[in-house]
């Protein structure tokens, strides 16, 4: 696995982490987590994505 979709997904997950933790405080501030959360996601499919096929070519 790419080195920068590992650090999207440990950011996705904190991210989540993050905004699991706000909601349950109430505060709206976890939309923000959460948008957080599908972009780092996002920008680890296309790491991995972009990995396999630079490997078949």
């Amino acid at each position: 696995m790419p080195r920068l979709a590992l650090y999207a997904l440990v950011v996705c997950a904190l991210a989540v982490a993050a905004a699991v933790v706000s909601f349950v405080e109430g505060s709206f501030l976890g939309v923000v987590w959460v948008l957080l959360a599908g972009l780092s996601s996002n920008m680890a499919w296309y790491y991995i994505r972009r990995a396999k096929v630079r490997a078949q070519g």
